[in-house]
Protein backbone atom coordinates (compact mmCIF):
# COMPACT_ATOMS: atom_id res chain seq x y z
CA UNK A 1 0.00 0.00 0.00
CA UNK A 2 1.52 3.52 -1.19
CA UNK A 3 1.78 5.48 1.86
CA UNK A 4 2.55 9.61 2.04
CA UNK A 5 4.39 11.37 5.01
CA UNK A 6 2.91 14.52 6.36
CA UNK A 7 5.53 16.94 4.86
CA UNK A 8 5.16 15.03 1.28
CA UNK A 9 0.96 15.49 1.08
CA UNK A 10 1.89 19.30 2.52
CA UNK A 11 3.96 19.88 -0.88
CA UNK A 12 1.70 17.54 -3.52
CA UNK A 13 -0.83 19.24 -2.73
CA UNK A 14 0.10 22.81 -0.92
CA UNK A 15 -1.29 22.88 1.99
CA UNK A 16 -0.14 23.47 5.41
CA UNK A 17 1.09 20.97 7.76
CA UNK A 18 -1.19 22.78 10.30
CA UNK A 19 -4.02 22.49 7.98
CA UNK A 20 -3.65 18.86 8.00
CA UNK A 21 -3.48 18.30 11.68
CA UNK A 22 -6.82 20.58 11.72
CA UNK A 23 -8.03 18.08 9.56
CA UNK A 24 -7.17 14.85 11.80
CA UNK A 25 -8.16 16.89 14.87
CA UNK A 26 -11.52 17.30 13.30
CA UNK A 27 -11.76 13.52 12.22
CA UNK A 28 -11.59 13.98 8.69
CA UNK A 29 -8.62 12.23 7.91
CA UNK A 30 -6.27 10.40 9.99
CA UNK A 31 -2.73 9.74 9.13
CA UNK A 32 -0.48 6.45 11.34
CA UNK A 33 2.65 5.18 12.47
CA UNK A 34 4.04 2.17 11.49
CA UNK A 35 7.18 0.53 12.24
CA UNK A 36 11.10 1.11 12.98
CA UNK A 37 9.35 4.44 11.15
CA UNK A 38 10.13 7.92 13.28
CA UNK A 39 7.41 9.98 10.79
CA UNK A 40 3.26 10.02 10.42
CA UNK A 41 2.03 8.74 7.79
CA UNK A 42 -1.12 8.69 5.45
CA UNK A 43 -2.41 6.17 3.21
CA UNK A 44 -3.59 5.73 0.28
CA UNK A 45 -7.18 6.04 1.53
CA UNK A 46 -6.14 9.26 3.49
CA UNK A 47 -5.13 11.17 0.22
CA UNK A 48 -7.50 10.39 -1.45
CA UNK A 49 -10.29 11.72 0.74
CA UNK A 50 -8.00 14.72 1.12
CA UNK A 51 -8.19 15.16 -2.26
CA UNK A 52 -12.27 15.51 -1.76
CA UNK A 53 -11.71 17.61 1.20
CA UNK A 54 -9.56 19.80 -1.07
CA UNK A 55 -12.29 19.94 -3.58
CA UNK A 56 -14.90 20.23 -1.66
CA UNK A 57 -13.31 23.48 0.44
CA UNK A 58 -12.92 24.94 -2.68
CA UNK A 59 -16.65 24.85 -3.75
CA UNK A 60 -16.61 26.51 -0.37
CA UNK A 61 -18.57 23.53 1.48
CA UNK A 62 -18.18 23.87 5.45
CA UNK A 63 -15.81 21.77 7.29
CA UNK A 64 -18.42 20.35 9.33
CA UNK A 65 -20.46 19.18 6.30
CA UNK A 66 -17.78 17.84 4.62
CA UNK A 67 -17.87 15.34 7.27
CA UNK A 68 -20.98 14.46 6.64
CA UNK A 69 -20.39 14.25 2.51
CA UNK A 70 -17.40 11.58 3.36
CA UNK A 71 -19.26 9.39 5.18
CA UNK A 72 -22.78 9.46 3.58
CA UNK A 73 -22.85 6.37 1.76
CA UNK A 74 -26.38 6.34 0.45
CA UNK A 75 -25.41 10.00 -0.35
CA UNK A 76 -28.95 11.66 0.64
CA UNK A 77 -27.65 13.97 2.94
CA UNK A 78 -25.07 14.76 0.23
CA UNK A 79 -27.55 15.72 -2.14
CA UNK A 80 -29.40 17.96 0.55
CA UNK A 81 -26.24 19.65 1.76
CA UNK A 82 -25.24 20.47 -2.31
CA UNK A 83 -28.79 21.80 -2.86
CA UNK A 84 -28.44 24.03 0.21
CA UNK A 85 -25.09 25.42 -0.57
CA UNK A 86 -26.36 26.19 -4.11
CA UNK A 87 -29.87 27.79 -3.02
CA UNK A 88 -27.33 29.51 -1.39
CA UNK A 89 -24.95 30.23 -4.11
CA UNK A 90 -28.18 31.34 -6.64
CA UNK A 91 -28.94 34.02 -3.47
CA UNK A 92 -25.54 35.85 -3.48
CA UNK A 93 -25.49 35.57 -7.38
CA UNK A 94 -28.94 37.54 -7.97
CA UNK A 95 -27.11 39.94 -4.63
CA UNK A 96 -24.20 40.33 -7.36
CA UNK A 97 -26.75 40.60 -10.45
CA UNK A 98 -28.66 43.50 -8.55
CA UNK A 99 -25.35 45.57 -7.39
CA UNK A 100 -24.24 45.06 -11.10
CA UNK A 101 -27.69 46.81 -12.72
CA UNK A 102 -27.58 49.60 -9.79
CA UNK A 103 -23.19 50.12 -11.14
CA UNK A 104 -25.11 50.67 -14.06
CA UNK A 105 -27.59 52.93 -13.84
CA UNK A 106 -24.81 55.29 -11.44
CA UNK A 107 -22.49 55.10 -14.07
CA UNK A 108 -25.47 56.38 -16.92
CA UNK A 109 -26.39 59.20 -14.00
CA UNK A 110 -22.65 60.52 -13.83
CA UNK A 111 -22.13 60.15 -17.34
CA UNK A 112 -25.31 62.28 -17.69
CA UNK A 113 -24.80 64.61 -14.89
CA UNK A 114 -21.01 65.18 -16.14
CA UNK A 115 -22.05 65.76 -19.86
CA UNK A 116 -24.52 68.63 -18.57
CA UNK A 117 -22.61 69.90 -16.00
CA UNK A 118 -24.50 68.56 -12.94
CA UNK A 119 -22.89 67.24 -9.91
CA UNK A 120 -24.45 64.39 -9.08
CA UNK A 121 -25.76 64.42 -5.13
CA UNK A 122 -25.79 60.34 -3.93
CA UNK A 123 -26.62 61.36 -0.54
CA UNK A 124 -29.89 62.59 -2.23
CA UNK A 125 -30.41 60.17 -5.03
CA UNK A 126 -33.21 58.17 -3.05
CA UNK A 127 -33.98 55.89 -5.49
CA UNK A 128 -29.92 54.60 -5.15
CA UNK A 129 -30.05 54.81 -1.47
CA UNK A 130 -33.58 53.14 -0.67
CA UNK A 131 -32.21 49.76 -3.14
CA UNK A 132 -28.38 49.73 -2.22
CA UNK A 133 -29.46 49.08 1.85
CA UNK A 134 -30.91 45.78 1.35
CA UNK A 135 -28.56 44.31 -0.41
CA UNK A 136 -26.19 41.56 0.35
CA UNK A 137 -21.72 41.97 0.25
CA UNK A 138 -20.93 40.24 -3.86
CA UNK A 139 -19.82 37.64 -3.72
CA UNK A 140 -17.98 35.18 -6.64
CA UNK A 141 -19.99 33.27 -9.08
CA UNK A 142 -18.36 29.68 -9.48
CA UNK A 143 -20.45 28.39 -12.60
CA UNK A 144 -21.33 24.49 -12.84
CA UNK A 145 -18.82 22.37 -14.81
CA UNK A 146 -15.79 24.04 -14.15
CA UNK A 147 -12.13 22.37 -14.21
CA UNK A 148 -9.85 22.59 -10.86
CA UNK A 149 -7.75 25.43 -12.67
CA UNK A 150 -10.75 27.64 -12.58
CA UNK A 151 -11.91 26.61 -9.15
CA UNK A 152 -8.47 27.34 -8.00
CA UNK A 153 -9.15 30.96 -9.94
CA UNK A 154 -12.33 31.38 -8.01
CA UNK A 155 -10.27 30.65 -5.13
CA UNK A 156 -7.99 33.47 -5.95
CA UNK A 157 -10.24 35.70 -6.26
CA UNK A 158 -11.95 35.58 -3.13
CA UNK A 159 -8.75 35.99 -1.28
CA UNK A 160 -8.45 39.15 -3.67
CA UNK A 161 -11.67 40.12 -1.55
CA UNK A 162 -10.45 39.38 1.61
CA UNK A 163 -11.85 41.99 4.63
CA UNK A 164 -8.41 43.29 6.01
CA UNK A 165 -7.72 45.56 9.28
CA UNK A 166 -5.10 48.08 10.01
CA UNK A 167 -4.87 47.84 14.14
CA UNK A 168 -2.25 48.06 16.62
CA UNK A 169 -1.52 46.25 19.08
CA UNK A 170 -0.26 48.10 22.31
CA UNK A 171 2.94 46.41 24.13
CA UNK A 172 1.83 43.89 26.57
CA UNK A 173 3.47 41.69 29.46
CA UNK A 174 2.45 37.84 28.63
CA UNK A 175 2.45 34.15 30.36
CA UNK A 176 4.05 32.23 27.51
CA UNK A 177 3.27 28.48 27.29
CA UNK A 178 5.75 26.80 24.92
CA UNK A 179 5.43 22.97 23.65
CA UNK A 180 7.14 21.02 21.14
CA UNK A 181 5.33 17.45 20.47
CA UNK A 182 2.21 15.86 18.92
CA UNK A 183 -0.34 18.12 19.15
CA UNK A 184 1.01 21.33 21.09
CA UNK A 185 -1.84 23.57 20.44
CA UNK A 186 -4.07 21.28 23.07
CA UNK A 187 -0.89 20.99 25.52
CA UNK A 188 -0.17 24.63 25.68
CA UNK A 189 -3.89 25.55 25.83
CA UNK A 190 -4.97 23.61 29.00
CA UNK A 191 -2.31 24.59 30.74
CA UNK A 192 -3.32 28.89 29.64
CA UNK A 193 -6.79 28.17 30.25
CA UNK A 194 -6.20 26.27 33.45
CA UNK A 195 -3.10 29.18 34.55
CA UNK A 196 -6.48 31.83 33.62
CA UNK A 197 -9.20 29.77 36.13
CA UNK A 198 -7.05 29.35 38.79
CA UNK A 199 -5.44 33.07 39.15
CA UNK A 200 -8.98 34.38 38.19
CA UNK A 201 -7.34 36.32 35.41
CA UNK A 202 -10.68 37.13 34.09
CA UNK A 203 -11.53 39.66 37.16
CA UNK A 204 -7.91 41.30 37.70
CA UNK A 205 -7.49 41.67 34.08
CA UNK A 206 -10.71 41.65 31.74
CA UNK A 207 -9.52 43.06 28.66
CA UNK A 208 -7.02 40.34 28.52
CA UNK A 209 -6.01 38.97 25.13
CA UNK A 210 -4.89 35.82 24.31
CA UNK A 211 -2.01 35.02 21.28
CA UNK A 212 -0.33 31.78 19.20
CA UNK A 213 1.75 30.90 16.72
CA UNK A 214 3.70 27.87 15.72
CA UNK A 215 7.30 27.73 17.80
CA UNK A 216 9.27 26.04 15.86
CA UNK A 217 6.99 25.78 12.69
CA UNK A 218 6.64 22.34 11.15
CA UNK A 219 10.62 22.07 8.50
CA UNK A 220 11.00 19.52 6.07
CA UNK A 221 11.97 15.85 7.66
CA UNK A 222 11.20 17.36 11.19
CA UNK A 223 9.45 14.47 12.96
CA UNK A 224 7.74 16.88 16.06
CA UNK A 225 6.38 20.86 15.67
CA UNK A 226 5.84 23.22 18.70
CA UNK A 227 3.23 26.35 19.51
CA UNK A 228 2.97 28.87 21.77
CA UNK A 229 0.57 30.75 23.61
CA UNK A 230 0.20 33.78 25.23
CA UNK A 231 -2.19 35.53 27.55
CA UNK A 232 -1.84 39.53 28.56
CA UNK A 233 -1.37 39.45 32.30
CA UNK A 234 -0.77 42.86 34.95
CA UNK A 235 2.97 43.80 34.96
CA UNK A 236 3.43 42.44 38.15
CA UNK A 237 2.09 39.11 38.31
CA UNK A 238 3.74 35.85 38.93
CA UNK A 239 3.40 32.71 36.38
CA UNK A 240 3.61 29.67 37.75
CA UNK A 241 5.77 26.69 35.33
CA UNK A 242 5.30 25.93 32.79
CA UNK A 243 4.38 29.83 31.98
CA UNK A 244 7.30 32.19 31.92
CA UNK A 245 6.80 35.83 32.02
CA UNK A 246 8.07 37.52 28.41
CA UNK A 247 7.61 41.51 27.24
CA UNK A 248 5.79 41.56 23.94
CA UNK A 249 6.50 45.12 22.04
CA UNK A 250 3.22 44.93 19.88
CA UNK A 251 3.37 46.90 16.50
CA UNK A 252 1.50 47.50 14.06
CA UNK A 253 -0.17 44.67 12.14
CA UNK A 254 -2.70 43.82 9.49
CA UNK A 255 -5.79 41.48 10.64
CA UNK A 256 -8.02 39.31 9.09
CA UNK A 257 -10.94 37.35 11.02
CA UNK A 258 -11.61 33.66 10.37
CA UNK A 259 -13.57 30.85 11.54
CA UNK A 260 -11.50 28.28 13.34
CA UNK A 261 -9.66 25.61 11.66
CA UNK A 262 -9.96 27.96 8.41
CA UNK A 263 -6.23 28.33 8.66
CA UNK A 264 -5.68 27.92 4.85
CA UNK A 265 -6.64 31.19 4.70
CA UNK A 266 -3.27 31.95 5.74
CA UNK A 267 -1.90 31.26 2.27
CA UNK A 268 -3.95 34.07 0.51
CA UNK A 269 -3.99 36.73 3.39
CA UNK A 270 0.31 36.84 3.35
CA UNK A 271 -0.04 36.79 -0.84
CA UNK A 272 -2.46 40.39 -0.71
CA UNK A 273 -0.04 41.66 1.45
CA UNK A 274 3.01 41.28 -0.34
CA UNK A 275 1.05 42.73 -3.59
CA UNK A 276 0.17 45.91 -1.08
CA UNK A 277 0.90 49.12 -2.39
CA UNK A 278 0.91 51.16 1.00
CA UNK A 279 2.28 48.24 3.43
CA UNK A 280 5.39 46.06 3.48
CA UNK A 281 5.32 42.56 5.88
CA UNK A 282 7.71 43.47 8.89
CA UNK A 283 9.03 39.67 9.58
CA UNK A 284 10.47 40.31 12.95
CA UNK A 285 10.16 37.73 16.43
CA UNK A 286 8.82 35.57 17.72
CA UNK A 287 10.80 33.30 15.18
CA UNK A 288 8.06 30.97 14.44
CA UNK A 289 6.04 32.25 12.23
CA UNK A 290 7.96 35.53 11.39
CA UNK A 291 6.19 38.15 13.77
CA UNK A 292 2.67 36.63 13.04
CA UNK A 293 0.01 35.89 15.21
CA UNK A 294 -3.36 34.33 15.61
CA UNK A 295 -5.34 35.66 18.04
CA UNK A 296 -8.69 33.93 20.09
CA UNK A 297 -11.50 36.18 19.73
CA UNK A 298 -13.53 37.55 22.75
CA UNK A 299 -11.44 35.04 25.14
CA UNK A 300 -12.98 36.56 28.08
CA UNK A 301 -16.94 35.63 27.26
CA UNK A 302 -15.61 32.49 25.77
CA UNK A 303 -13.91 31.47 29.00
CA UNK A 304 -17.19 32.65 30.85
CA UNK A 305 -18.99 30.21 29.14
CA UNK A 306 -16.98 27.37 29.35
CA UNK A 307 -15.70 27.61 25.88
CA UNK A 308 -11.77 26.46 25.32
CA UNK A 309 -11.93 26.71 21.66
CA UNK A 310 -12.14 29.84 19.84
CA UNK A 311 -14.86 30.24 17.65
CA UNK A 312 -13.23 32.94 15.27
CA UNK A 313 -9.82 33.94 15.22
CA UNK A 314 -7.87 36.94 14.30
CA UNK A 315 -5.21 36.27 11.89
CA UNK A 316 -2.14 39.16 12.52
CA UNK A 317 0.61 40.10 10.08
CA UNK A 318 3.11 42.26 11.14
CA UNK A 319 3.24 45.51 8.45
CA UNK A 320 5.28 48.52 8.34
CA UNK A 321 4.50 51.46 5.81
CA UNK A 322 6.59 51.56 2.36
CA UNK A 323 9.59 54.05 2.33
Amino acid sequence: MEIMTVSDVSKQFNISTRMLRYYEKTGLIASTRIENYSYRVYDANAVKRLQQILVLRKLRIPVKQIGVILDDEEQIQTLEIVQKNLSELNEEIVALTTIQDILKTLVSKLDEGIRRKIRLDLLEDTELIDIVHVLNSPKTNLKEERSMDELVKASKVLESKMEVRIVYLPPATVASCQYIRDNPENYVGEKVYAFIKESNLLKIKPDLRAYGFNNPSPQEGQKDYGYEFWVTIPEDMEVPEPLIKKQFAGGLYAAHCIKHGDFFEWEGFINLLKESEEYDIDWREPEGMGGCLEEEINIYTNMLEGLNTAGQLDLLIPIKRKG
